[in-house]
């Protein structure tokens, strides 16, 4: 079988995405998106700089994903890491982004959310979940969070306490894990936070942890993990939808490809990332896109019609944004050490703990709230996701207003939350 589509010669160079969908005489179906599957309009090609790609350190030199590949029809935890560990003096704190620093960058109350619960799907179990927590915590003199007292509970992918899937050495989320606990601790220590772990990384694994997750009573479920879009994932679509409930998805650490999975759907918030830090401004903060911050336009997802960008017909990733850059990380516990880790898989706990902490869940079905509320939020005008030369496009690049890597933004209190 062989097709031909034309390209308008005023089409921008770069790659295009092929998506195949085909159904055989037997009833076998094929649905499978090929990344970069043509060059247009680029007869001199375009230098690719080293960004982007399923489990690549998302353009940042010095760092590792976490999850390093995924098969097809599975999924990967997007946290990025150096891998080394910090050797602390005896009182002192760790390197990278704490409580107070969040706080500050984004205009944060210092108290809020009690009585609600944040949830966290991962995968595989994480045995030292709770103690590393412990860590995190009593080190930023947070109160305590743990099984005993109520504010810590661990399930498996159907919501019970046992048992819980096996750990997997081979693909070791527990930095991921650690991530997540930690951030919802720095943005709303009084939340109670629900860790739900499935057994496996396929999408119906995850898919049923998603369903544990947004039944659960939590006003907020944060996802730090995805993968391509294909046929087979959209049958849980349904998963990441729930009355009262706010989802947000990590956008991906690959920079500009196309929208993945579950990130592309319209019913999450879709986070992208930005790099940090300080400065002599009056905010004490500057923002930029950070390289691998994910971004793109869905191949399956309808465009929503409170999403009004111009260049793609379809659903685009993503909607709003917070620190991710593993350069400007954040401090994290994980298994006997200090790290410091970015990634995306930052960024959507951080928001989905602000979103706790606002208490506004129940207008958060979507992100249509967000986009009204624009005028809440930092706008992020420079940087770019892109491994080659988009043309300067929303879609790769920031700008005032509304762009692809950074969405509307990162929040400026909690007002658009």
């Amino acid at each position: 079988m062989s097709a031909t589509w034309p390209v308008p010669a005023n089409t921008k160079a770069g790659y295009l995405a092929l998506k195949i969908s085909a159904t055989d005489a037997g009833g076998s179906t094929l649905a499978e998106t090929v990344h970069h599957a043509a060059l247009v309009n680029a007869p001199g090609g375009i230098a690719v700089t080293g960004s982007g790609g399923s489990g690549t350190s998302g353009g940042t030199a010095g760092v590792h994903a976490v999850c390093p590949s995924a098969d097809a029809g599975h999924m990967r935890c997007f946290a990025l890491t150096s891998g080394v560990k910090q050797s602390l003096a005896k009182g002192a704190l760790p390197d990278g982004l704490a409580r107070n620093d969040l706080l500050s960058a984004y205009k944060l109350p210092a108290t809020g959310g009690a009585g609600r619960t944040v949830a966290l799907v991962d995968a595989h179990d994480d045995p030292q979940a709770e103690s590393d927590l412990a860590v995190y915590r009593s080190t930023y003199g947070l109160p305590a969070c743990t099984t005993a007292d109520g504010c810590f509970k661990k399930v498996n992918e159907h919501g019970q306490t046992s048992p819980l899937p096996a750990h997997d050495p081979n693909d070791d989320w527990n930095p991921e894990v650690s991530l997540d606990l930690d951030m919802v601790s720095a943005v709303c220590p009084a939340c109670h936070i629900l860790l739900v772990e499935s057994d496996g990384t396929d999408s119906a694994s995850l898919g049923t942890a998603e369903q544990a997750a947004t039944g659960s009573g939590a006003v907020a479920v944060s996802n730090s993990w995805g993968g391509d879009e294909s046929g087979e994932n959209q049958a849980w679509d349904s998963a990441f939808q729930h009355p009262g409930v706010a989802v947000t998805v990590s956008s991906g650490d690959n920079g500009f490809i196309e929208g993945a999975w579950p990130a592309s759907l319209s019913t999450v918030i879709a986070v992208g990332g930005t790099s940090l830090t300080k400065d002599t401004s009056a905010r004490g903060w500057s923002e930029s896109t950070w390289k691998g911050a994910g971004s793109g336009c869905s191949a399956y997802v309808p465009k929503p019609a409170w999403q009004h960008d111009a260049h793609c017909p379809n659903r685009t990733v993503a909607d709003v944004a917070a620190v991710a850059d593993p350069k400007t990380g954040v401090a994290v516990y994980v298994e006997d050490g200090w790290n410091v880790i970015g990634g995306t898989s930052a960024s959507s706990p951080i928001i989905a703990s602000m979103i706790a902490l606002a208490g506004n869940s129940a207008a958060l079905p979507s992100a249509e709230y967000i986009y009204s509320h624009a005028a809440n939020f930092f706008d992020v005008t420079s940087g770019s996701n892109a491994n080659w030369d988009c043309g300067g496009d929303y879609l790769c690049n920031a700008g005032p207003g509304y762009d692809a890597p950074t969405g509307i933004g990162t929040p400026n209190g909690l007002g658009g939350l």
